[in-house]
């Protein structure tokens, strides 16, 4: 997501609210050079490359200085009118305090040095499922997420703001209030990736990858650092926190940039293929609402759907039944009411299967929640009528 203009001076806060010291942090953070003013009084800073531009900012040193008010609003409109993209970066980070994520990619220039469409493409989506895996270690640590989770932690990034930053890189904007846990978690996970990789790549042993998972470490932040490394010729990922919010307990105050180069890559992908494949089925009982049944002929067992209410961290699940607990999650369905069900949630494709299901059984549910269930088979009434047909393919989902 990136705010337009507009958006950002609606909620950029006013002179009064805004704190000199975390302003000149920012500047500097984002390359202002601090060129003097009257010690004690104020600074005056200028935007990267302006030497001899005439454009400067007049910043107090804090709330004593007589004029500080009056200062803070001119310096904020200047920010506001100038075409730099650092002005720009320091509003964001007035607007809303947060922890900033950069990445930097190194890969071959476009014309005029300009990086290309799929290249951009390619960072953004890197650097999302970067954020999402430290999301993810927020909810435990796990070898292997799939689609456990994955509903909260995309939830907790919402509010991420993006921009592109200088030489093609990017930038991230994690608010303080709703993500600087994932950004904590991800610290964290960095730093253990990139130590499991330098031991796997000097002993060859893959030991250090196991012990990573309780940092974070997970494939799905593995598989991020392939993407993001992929067509490169190295990756480079830095974290800042927010100035007015302070660092997090546990946590260097200027975190160390972590790199990542092509030679890392058969590591991060054994790691990948590792966690995959250890991360175990987990015993369930599940209430879920059945949404799909499908089965080839009008007896028999059949395959069902279920949009999950409680008991597991995914959105739905598929499992296969017998004819009488097909029954039972069918005329369930019919009358509104979620089912309760054992079984194993396999990892094996996402933890979006339930193998041995058994214990089928209705749940009573209070008349609001059966309303809306049952307005949501009326909704879906003809599938419905055609998945009690015999042409039914059982194999759809």
């Amino acid at each position: 997501m990136r705010w337009s203009d507009d958006e950002l001076g609606g909620i950029l806060p006013g002179p009064g609210q805004v704190d000199p010291a975390v302003l000149g942090v920012l500047l500097h953070r984002h390359g202002w050079q601090r060129r003097g003013g009257a010690a004690g009084r104020y600074a005056r800073w200028t935007p990267p490359g302006a030497i001899g531009s005439g454009m400067s900012l007049l910043v107090p040193e804090s709330r004593a200085y007589p004029d500080s008010e009056d200062l803070l609003g001119e310096a904020l409109t200047a920010l506001a009118r100038s075409a730099a993209p650092s002005a720009r970066e320091v509003l964001v980070s007035l607007a809303v305090p947060s922890d900033e994520v950069r990445w930097w990619r190194e890969v071959p220039e476009g014309p005029a040095g300009a990086a290309s469409w799929s290249e951009q493409e390619q960072l953004r989506g890197a650097a999302h499922r970067m954020l999402l895996a430290g999301a993810l270690a927020v909810r435990g640590p796990a070898g292997y997420y799939g689609a456990r989770h994955r509903r909260q932690a995309l939830a907790s990034l919402e509010g991420v703001l993006v921009e592109p930053g200088p030489g093609g890189g990017l930038t991230a904007f994690v608010p303080v209030v709703s993500g600087r846990p994932a950004v904590v978690c991800l610290y964290a996970a960095l730093n253990a990736v990139r130590d499991a990789v330098d031991y796997q790549r000097t002993t060859g042993g893959m030991e250090a990858f196991d012990a990573a998972v309780r940092a974070g470490v997970s494939r799905e932040l593995t598989e991020s650092v392939v993407a993001l490394v992929r067509g490169t010729e190295g990756v480079r990922v830095a974290l800042e926190w927010a100035p007015a919010a302070g660092v997090p307990a546990g946590c260097a105050a200027r975190p160390e940039p972590v790199d990542f180069s092509p030679g890392d890559l058969p590591a991060l992908r054994e790691a990948g293929a590792r966690y995959l494949s250890d991360e175990p089925s987990l015993p369930v009982r599940i209430t879920g609402a059945v949404v799909r049944l499908r089965r080839s002929g009008p007896r028999g067992s059949g395959v069902v759907r279920l949009r999950v209410l409680a008991g597991a961290e995914v959105p739905h699940v598929r499992m296969e039944l017998d004819e009488e607990a097909y029954r039972i999650a069918g005329h369930a369905h019919l009358v509104g009411l979620p089912i309760r069900v054992v079984g194993r949630l396999e990892s094996r494709g996402g933890f979006r299967r339930l193998s041995a299901a058994r214990e089928v059984t209705p749940v009573q549910v209070d008349d609001a929640e059966r309303d809306r269930l049952m307005k949501s088979l009326q909704e879906n009434l003809d599938f419905f009528e055609e998945a009690c047909g015999a042409d039914a393919d059982p194999a759809a989902d």
